[in-house]
């Protein structure tokens, strides 16, 4: 099923940069909402993720989710063990990694190092709240220095959230234990019954019934983030009246696409998420708080990847995978608006500030965007499976811009090292460059 056929495209940009404009981002942005999912498609999941950013807030509603300490820290080590492992894969300047638009090669672990042009990528673990959850937990998992937050999922709300919370007063204690560690609540921000409340009213109804009540309720050194908010009722609400300790998140889909996408001219459900699209006048709420300037809007994709017979269905997931594109899915918003100097710090600053971390280093690596662009494959391997990204068969009017020649030196530098390892004495395992402009790679 191919977008290009069905899909109303976004709007056309109200403010257009000449094409080969380049921005260059102060550090690498960060993900504060990504499913990173479990299994075989993780290293599929992360040869996109860490393509783009330094470190991302880690969603826990696994099968089983991810409710405990143990279970936590036991997620990060499979996560950490895709991205050291020894593979052939590695990040080029394409948008396709090898073995991963549909072809039949294999999809193996990544190499970190590689990948992120030797910089680290960091996961940001966080638990699964349910109604059992214990403020023990809690001390236990700041005590671990690597699980950042907590993730209230309303009972029955969305993908894997019937472990959830049926009441959040039954929580209390928690959150009060989160607080007094400096532990991120997150929320989805959508009610889940009674179950006669209009699916797009769902976030609106959230604010007045729950929010407002608990942020009255907790202290004020409970950090609270909103995530993926889709209203305008939600923006006025943090603009206006949320105090300084509750911020909101904002995905790219959301800021690019409204309600038609999902159902004109046919229902899509590769457009299908929750919370689910909005009409017109949310979006562009939306995307003015994006490209405000206020630091309690930034970055969170919630790219969510299902395989494409689970999306395909007569009962489809919500979900939509922006992974493969999402800086350049966002830079494509905020051009629309004329505010591209301000897409560096909803991308890279007022999320690690408001979670309380060091801005990523840009010592070692550079991200810059071009206008330029580029075809979006119709699917990428996920496991044993496929997954269609958004856009699919489609132009993003923006790229990573990517030093091919540092790049493919440094491929060629890893590949003799590991040859050199297996065959000491084997005289060909010897350093190459890339040469330009012959665009030749040469033996010296």
């Amino acid at each position: 099923m191919s977008s290009s056929s069905t899909t109303n495209p976004p709007p056309a940009p109200a403010a257009v940069v000449p094409i080969g404009t380049q921005i260059t981002l102060s550090s690498p942005p960060d993900d504060f909402h990504h499913h990173f999912r479990d299994g075989p498609a993780t290293s599929n999941v992360l040869e996109h993720v860490v393509h783009q950013f330094g470190r991302a807030i880690v969603m826990p509603n696994l099968k089983p989710p991810v409710t405990t300490t143990q279970m936590a820290l036991e997620y990060r080590e499979r996560i950490l063990a895709c991205l050291t492992s020894s593979s052939s894969s590695s990040s080029s300047s394409s948008h396709v990694p090898p073995g991963d638009a549909g072809d039949d090669s294999g999809c193996g672990s990544i190499s970190a190092t590689t990948t992120t042009n030797n910089n680290t990528f960091e996961p940001l673990m966080t638990l699964y709240l349910t109604d059992h959850t214990t403020p023990d937990e809690i001390y236990k998992a700041s005590a671990t220095n690597v699980i950042y937050a907590c993730k209230y999922y309303p009972a029955g709300a969305t993908t894997n959230s019937d472990e959830g919370v049926t009441d959040i007063t039954k929580l209390y204690p928690t959150l009060r234990a989160m607080a007094e560690v400096g532990m991120v609540l997150c929320i989805h921000s959508e009610v889940s019954s009674p179950s006669t409340i209009d699916i797009f009213d769902r976030e609106k109804e959230f604010i007045e019934r729950v929010l407002i009540p608990l942020v009255h309720d907790m202290p004020s050194s409970l950090k609270i983030v909103m995530e993926h908010i889709s209203t305008k009722e939600a923006v006025e609400y943090i603009t206006n009246s949320a105090p300084s300790n509750v911020a909101a998140t904002i995905t790219c889909h959301h800021l690019l696409y409204n309600r038609n996408a999902l159902l004109v001219s046919g229902i899509k459900p590769h457009y299908y998420c929750l919370p689910i699209l909005k009409r017109e006048d949310h979006r562009l709420a939306l995307l003015k708080a994006a490209t405000s300037g206020s630091s309690k809007f930034f970055l969170g994709t919630d790219s969510a990847p299902h395989a494409i017979e689970a999306k395909e269905s007569s009962c489809g997931c919500a979900g939509i995978y922006t992974a493969h594109a999402a800086i350049e899915l966002y830079a494509e918003a905020f051009e629309s608006m004329g505010a591209l100097d301000k897409l560096d710090g909803f991308a890279c600053h007022y999320g690690a500030d408001f979670y309380g971390l060091p801005r990523n280093d840009n010592a070692g690596r550079k991200v810059v965007l071009e206008k330029k662009a580029w075809m979006v494959p119709e699917k990428y391997k996920f496991g044993m499976a496929m997954v269609r990204p958004l856009r699919a068969g489609e132009e993003i009017a923006w790229s990573i811009f990517m030093d091919t020649e540092r790049i493919a030196n440094k491929i060629l530098e890893q590949a003799c090292q590991r040859n050199q390892m297996i065959n000491p004495n084997n005289d060909d395992a010897r350093v190459w460059n890339y040469s330009r402009p012959s665009s030749r790679f040469i033996m010296q």
